[in-house]
């Protein structure tokens, strides 16, 4: 072989070594990649976690079927945290700095949200979030030029202006009293059942507490049921909230029983059983029979987590795939300044699971859920499913105070 020969051939190889190198990185860098980072086996919430997993991979099999965004595929990275914030934070940290996500759903647990906030807020990076409910989650940088954390799901305040809503209108002698856990949780949610209460004028005839691993609570509910309450907002977790009910059953004292949307977790049902169960009534955004849309979606993750519960997180999940992807589409591309400006003021309707979303967002609201988004529902021979009796058909805006 010539030396002109050998040189033409080497050439030609180190052209196709570039333009190997330049096509291989290309393809991968067509496809539009969105980090999901939450709980789905360390704590009680990994099944809110799980389900909102689903509802997240569902969200993105159906944008690339139909056609994916920008003419590119849409690609999930799931992660796990556990429900540790340290394990939280080197999630987020790698699907930023390492993925080069677009974006992230997640997390889980609002403790491990408030953990890491600041890491997707310092590299511009957007975040919706589909389960945790503390309500300073959307509120710490609400002051920035551009807050980049948003949410679809049921903040806490929110859940309480609904409960109370109720329990005023079921209360026949406005006699409604309150038993929470002795966590944090517990007692940020009396403060918010206490304030809002006093906006209906009202004042609670009795204020009981539990410890989250307690099994017996007949004392407190002996003096509940003596201080005359008809109607009882219970604040815990499912797991004690089941012990309650089995101590409502010790001493036969069934009175109207409202709890939040933790109570459609399979501890409550699991605990209590299935006829104990059905007696607690909580806030949820959605529930498998609230729509066609709703139903259909809840088919289809079944037949891949055949034991869900909580569907209202695979829901939740589902929709914040949709307003990401809206907004991709109406930015133009992934830049996070961008796709955080077209979430805030640029949104399109969208049709998700929960509802219509119209303009969910705005510079000084992140939550594309309120109150008036949510209803009532309860377990039902094994499976949750909206409740609506005369007194929830007879809720007006009015009544929901916050």
């Amino acid at each position: 072989m010539t030396h002109l020969a050998r040189r033409t051939l080497l050439a030609t190889a180190a052209l196709a070594a570039l333009a190997t190198l330049a096509t291989t990185p290309a393809r991968a860098a067509d496809d539009i990649k969105v980090g999901f980072n939450a709980d789905q086996s360390g704590t009680g919430a990994a099944e809110l976690g799980v389900a909102a997993r689903h509802g997240f991979e569902l969200a993105i099999e159906d944008i690339n079927k139909a056609g994916g965004l920008l003419g590119r595929k849409l690609v999930g990275l799931v992660r796990d945290d556990t429900g540790q914030p340290p394990k939280s934070i080197q999630n987020m940290t790698e699907l930023i700095d390492s993925e080069k996500v677009a974006a992230v759903i997640g997390p889980t647990n609002s403790g491990n949200a408030l953990a890491w906030l600041h890491i997707p807020q310092q590299k511009m990076v957007p975040v919706i979030v589909p389960v945790a409910t503390a309500t300073g989650i959307t509120k710490r940088y609400e002051a920035e030029a551009q807050n980049y954390i948003f949410r679809v799901s049921m903040v806490d305040r929110e859940q309480v202006a609904l409960l109370l809503a109720y329990a005023v209108k079921a209360s026949k002698g406005k006699k409604i009293a309150f038993i929470t856990d002795s966590t944090g949780f517990g007692q940020q949610g009396l403060k918010d059942l206490n304030e809002v209460l006093a906006m209906h004028g009202l004042k609670p005839v009795a204020t009981e507490k539990f410890g989250p691993k307690d099994t017996d609570m007949t004392s407190q509910l002996a003096k509940i049921r003596d201080a005359g309450a008809d109607t009882l907002v219970v604040y815990g977790l499912a797991d004690a909230n089941a012990q309650l009910l089995r101590s409502m059953e010790k001493v036969d004292y069934f009175p109207t029983t409202l709890g939040t949307w933790g109570n459609m977790s399979t501890p409550l049902l699991n605990i209590a059983g299935k006829k104990l169960s059905e007696h607690i009534i909580f806030a949820t955004s959605t529930a498998e029979d609230s729509s066609p849309r709703a139903a259909a979606l809840a088919a289809r993750v079944r037949e891949r987590y055949p034991t869900m519960a909580t569907f209202v997180a695979a829901a939740q999940a589902y929709d914040s795939v949709l307003l990401l992807a809206s907004a991709i589409k109406k930015a133009g591309g992934t830049e996070g300044p961008k796709v955080a400006a077209a979430l805030q003021d640029g949104l399109p309707d969208t049709q998700g699971i929960v509802k219509l979303y119209r303009k969910p967002f705005s510079k000084e609201n992140h939550e594309a859920l309120g109150v008036s988004d949510f209803h009532l529902a309860r377990w039902k021979d094994g499976r949750v499913t909206a409740f609506r009796d005369d007194i929830a058909k007879a809720i007006v805006v009015a009544d929901l105070k916050k």
